[in-house]
């Protein structure tokens, strides 16, 4: 299989852009007419893509282009914010497969969907299900303004699109880029997304007392950054096998900790904080674990990361992209920042925050 990115950038949002990223792409794979395309554009094209869609479909004489906008983008060669951008990746095999019309199951092999969304299509009855899901959510970081989401080189009105990677070799996780600053205590008391105790003292409290030993003073909690990692066991924390929600608010009256998610008693909790230099270990380990997984070498990679991340988080550079590059320096990489991931934890798919989600693959043969 031959597979290569390609990245267009201008002062305006021009259909040319995308015929530009799906061109060079092509000419680094030596492809003629790809058989897809993966099609990203930045924010700039979001209200009306059509234009910019049809001229990759044209460039690539090929419809089976999918995608969104987002409001950054990025491929092995570079990233893009706040400026109109077109990203492409073209494959000569036809890898990507609509979920009505599948051709090839692998036999014992979990079936991946890849999942692109607008922020108002999120619905848990696609999301959980059978078939383990990644991909991102195609929005700004408070998941407004027009965001589009395409396939078969036109939007889709449901608003996500979902393809199966039924001929490939798959190896997807996420990474949270999270520092635990408490040891993991048992949820003792809860009520809805409140935490009222954990190992029966109580959760504003415990809070409290860990961020002014982790900050050594008395300054107020960064909500923003603070989050509550939890799961069954206490030592899949320390694994880093763990789920992840955001801190709502502090409670000093009643002295509970409100939470993005509903936490059960008997689950396990650590306070954690978004940390560049935990990020950029978690990467490089994720990494390490899915080239373990696929057991050969990646053709080609997905990168779906969260806009909290990438220049936000590494103060004006992506590190995450740059340590890939380092792994993998001749590795095609497509991918975008957008206000959500999604990923399979614990075989269960889970919408993510601040979090990226890294997908590598391979080509595999059919049997006849």
């Amino acid at each position: 299989m031959k597979v290569a990115t390609g990245l267009a950038i201008g002062s305006k949002a021009l259909p040319e852009l995308a015929a530009l990223a799906v061109q060079s792409a092509m000419q680094k794979a030596h492809i003629q007419i790809p058989a897809c395309v993966i099609l990203l554009l930045s924010s700039e094209f979001a209200k009306a893509p059509l234009a910019a869609i049809q001229a990759a479909a044209k460039a690539a004489n090929c419809t089976h282009v999918i995608g969104c906008t987002a409001t950054g983008i990025f491929t092995d060669e570079d990233w893009v914010m706040d400026s109109p951008a077109a990203a492409a990746m073209v494959f000569s095999e036809n890898i990507l497969t609509h979920i009505n019309n599948q051709e090839v199951t692998q036999k014992n092999k979990p079936n991946y969907h890849l999942t692109l969304t607008a922020p108002d299509a999120i619905d848990t009855r696609w999301l959980q299900n059978k078939n383990l899901r990644f991909g991102g959510v195609s929005g700004d970081a408070l998941g407004r303004g027009a965001f589009s989401v395409w396939q078969n080189a036109k939007a889709t009105t449901q608003g996500y699109i979902e393809f199966s990677t039924n001929r490939l070799n798959c190896a997807v996780a996420a990474t949270h880029g999270l520092k635990l600053i408490s040891q993991p205590r048992r949820v003792t008391t809860c009520q809805h997304n409140d935490i009222r105790s954990l190992a029966n003292v109580a959760a504003f409290e415990h809070l409290q007392t860990t961020w002014q030993k982790q900050s050594q003073s008395q300054d107020e909690l960064p909500y923003h950054q603070l989050m509550a990692v939890y799961a069954n066991k206490a030592i899949d924390i320390t694994r880093g096998h763990y789920l992840v929600a955001s801190l709502v608010a502090g409670n000093p009256l009643d002295h509970s900790v409100t939470l993005s998610t509903k936490i059960n008693n008997g689950q396990w909790l650590s306070w954690a904080i978004r940390d560049a230099h935990a990020a950029q270990i978690g990467i490089v380990k994720t990494a390490s674990d899915l080239s373990l997984q696929l057991k050969e070498e990646p053709q080609f990679a997905l990168l779906f990361s969260s806009l909290n991340r990438g220049p936000y988080l590494y103060n004006g550079l992506d590190l995450d992209l740059g340590l890939l590059k380092t792994i993998y320096p001749k590795l095609p990489i497509i991918g975008f920042y957008g206000n959500g991931q999604i990923a399979p934890i614990h075989q269960q798919n889970q919408l993510l925050q601040h979090s990226a989600v890294l997908g590598l693959f391979s080509h595999t043969k059919v049997d006849a």
